[in-house]
């Protein structure tokens, strides 16, 4: 049964996925052709300065790309199921709801880190190319709580699509709009890393959320 439920969460987000993912690995290596230029035209101690004492972060344009794709995937995956209630139909299977549901939204999370995985491993290997071992990791520091927003947003986005009730889509939107900013308060670069840890913890509890909009739909409130 859950080989069924794994092929039809791929059958929905599958072009989404690819398109996402080969559109982020287009954007790193544009992102590292620029840093190219800078160090051809510049000097590496001019950028190395910059960076180091001017606060410039060589890595921003990387800012929203995860979130981006947890918006992306969640819509993807989620909207089919409301339309005409189709959800209710995987809840009619031998299985129990709440084990298809994080079935589903396991898929989902999973597709989304090997996404993540590939943005992850290309930065720092063409970081470490250009920037000293010390430089990359802190720039990797700052750029964990970009990737927990793609997750949060994708957690967010399920909750929302999967609430019966349009009064509370808008209260989780407005909650989670605010939210997610917290995760892009401007900061120098590593500022983040006391904070990582409370904010993965934070995103993993949000990867249950989805089940009150659900134990909801199944009850059919309005």
């Amino acid at each position: 049964m859950w080989k069924s439920v794994v092929y039809k969460e791929w059958l929905k987000i599958r072009w989404f996925l690819i398109g996402y993912t080969l559109l982020g690995i287009l954007g790193i290596g544009y992102l590292f052709l620029t840093v190219k230029h800078g160090f051809a035209f510049s000097g590496g101690k001019n950028i190395w300065n910059s960076v180091l004492f001017m606060g410039h972060q060589f890595f921003s344009p990387l800012k929203y790309v995860p979130l981006v794709g947890g918006l992306t995937i969640a819509i993807a995956q989620y909207f089919p199921e409301t339309v005409n209630k189709r959800i209710k139909l995987t809840f009619h299977l031998p299985m129990g709801e709440n084990k298809i549901l994080l079935m589903m939204h396991t898929f989902g999370a999973v597709s989304l880190l090997l996404s993540f995985l590939i943005f992850f491993g290309l930065f720092a290997v063409f970081s470490l190319i250009f920037f000293p071992v010390q430089m990359v990791t802190d720039s990797v520091i700052s750029i964990f709580p970009w990737f927990l927003a793609g997750f949060s947003a994708y957690f967010l986005v399920a909750l929302i699509v999967l609430e019966p009730a349009w009064k509370f889509r808008l209260f989780y939107s407005l909650v989670g709009g605010f939210f997610l900013t917290i995760y892009f308060t401007s900061a120098v670069t590593s500022a983040y890393g006391s904070a990582n840890t409370g904010l993965f913890l934070v995103t993993a509890f949000l990867s249950i959320a989805l089940l009150f909009s659900a134990h909801r739909f199944r009850k059919g409130e309005m």
